[in-house]
């Protein structure tokens, strides 16, 4: 038999050996594999003086019967002492993934497109002429004079925040909005865009909590 595929990795750490095992082939093509190297590779290792041995799994979730022929598998080798099986680490979850926020600093300048897939917090200006797009949310910490498309693969729900408004276009899934000339003569302060009924609407940052009732208000005491 030739062994057909690195499917059972085997590393000398320093207490120990570390099986890697792979975790998207078949159960018994890697029992296969596992028992052909421990028979014909790495014999002045499995051999001798005991050895400590961490099992891991991957992303593999393995029921008891399979525990126990992994174990008696390696049992043979009698040398082996299996110190730890390593469960499967947690899987990542998409929508968490795109309810997450990524962080970028810096500046737009003219010319330039800042894209994320997800939700953006940029700290930083963006130019005249400078563009952000973002499939989630958009968070400028700072002036907001260029071009902000927030939920540009549809997402109607997307918000676009910024501590100053003076775009020269906004736009949220496919909506544009071209802001009015009194952009310059707004009061200060943080603010927001979001669609109702398919239109844009601007308000202040402290009614945000009406549109997005997931966000935490602090109410004082």
């Amino acid at each position: 038999m030739a062994v057909k595929s690195n499917l059972v990795t085997i590393k000398g750490i320093k207490d120990g050996l570390v099986f890697l095992l792979d975790d998207q082939c078949e159960f018994e093509e890697l029992l296969e594999e596992l028992r052909y190297k421990l028979e014909h590779t790495h014999q002045n290792i499995l051999t001798g003086p005991i050895v400590h041995v961490d099992i891991k799994l991957g992303s593999r979730e393995i029921g008891s019967r399979q525990k126990e022929l992994l174990l008696d598998t390696l049992k043979q080798k009698g040398n082996l002492l299996i110190r730890s099986i390593e469960p499967p680490g947690p899987k990542s979850d998409p929508e968490k993934k795109k309810e997450s926020i990524h962080t970028v600093t810096g500046m737009v300048r003219s010319g330039q497109v800042l894209h994320h897939d997800g939700n953006l917090l940029f700290l930083g200006d963006v130019n005249p002429g400078g563009t952000i797009t973002c499939t989630g949310d958009i968070f400028v910490l700072g002036a907001l004079r260029g071009i902000a498309h927030a939920g540009n693969e549809g997402n109607r729900n997307a918000i676009i925040v910024a501590s100053y408004f003076s775009p020269t276009q906004l736009r949220i899934s496919d909506v544009i909005s071209r802001p009015p000339d009194e952009w310059e003569a707004r009061e200060a302060g943080i603010e927001f865009a979001y669609l109702q009924e398919g239109t844009m609407q601007i308000d202040k940052m402290s009614n945000i909590g009406r549109l997005r009732r997931e966000f935490n208000v602090f109410k004082g005491v």
